[in-house]
């Protein structure tokens, strides 16, 4: 006899990291975004860092790769840094929205392709085109969010933190402020 025990533990658990008000480590991403506003999303804390929104899209993508994998289709890949890390110099009200909602979406499909597996057996099957089952990519997807939600939380607390005049830039300045070889987001 098959089971799926350890799939719906898994939906369980990509649920909860996503959209839980008890997550065990804090904030889930949902309630990690709930207060960042279009102009907070666009910011970036310094040069060689990443904004809200393009953790919104790089995370959107993962999904969107662990979907497609889901699905059988060997050829799709994440191959160009635009694919993953697509730059965001402007987010306004709509483009946010837009980018929440792609999160959303791709949050769904991948539960739906999920709830699709008739045995947990498929979990350590290895995904087309890498060296890894769905068992690591599923968890990994997990993992991902936990990583960045606090990225998220750390960049919200630095652009709170800012004096108004400050927070009207893009960025907290050159890199020159934390050094020109870190990289602390």
């Amino acid at each position: 006899m098959e089971t799926k025990e350890e799939i719906l533990r898994i939906i369980d658990m990509l649920n909860d990291t996503y959209e839980s008000e008890e997550v065990w480590f804090g904030n889930s991403l949902v309630e990690a975004l709930r207060d960042v506003t279009p102009k907070m999303a666009e910011k970036r804390v310094s040069s060689n860092s990443h904004s809200i929104a393009e953790i919104v899209y790089h995370l959107t993508t993962w999904r969107i790769f662990a979907v497609r994998k889901l699905q059988g289709d060997v050829e799709f890949d994440i191959t160009t840094k635009d694919k993953d890390w697509k730059k965001f110099p402007i987010v306004d009200e709509f483009e946010w929205e837009a980018l929440q909602m792609e999160l959303s979406l791709s949050q769904e499909e991948l539960i739906t392709e999920l709830q699709k597996l008739t045995s947990d057996a498929f979990l350590e099957t290895y995904v087309p085109g890498r060296e890894y089952s769905y068992y690591t990519l599923v968890h990994g997807v997990m993992h991902h969010d936990i990583y960045h939600v606090g990225q998220i939380g750390l960049i919200k607390k630095v652009l709170k933190s800012l004096p108004a005049e400050e927070d009207e830039m893009g960025s907290l300045g050159s890199d020159d402020h934390y050094g020109s070889d870190s990289d602390y987001y």
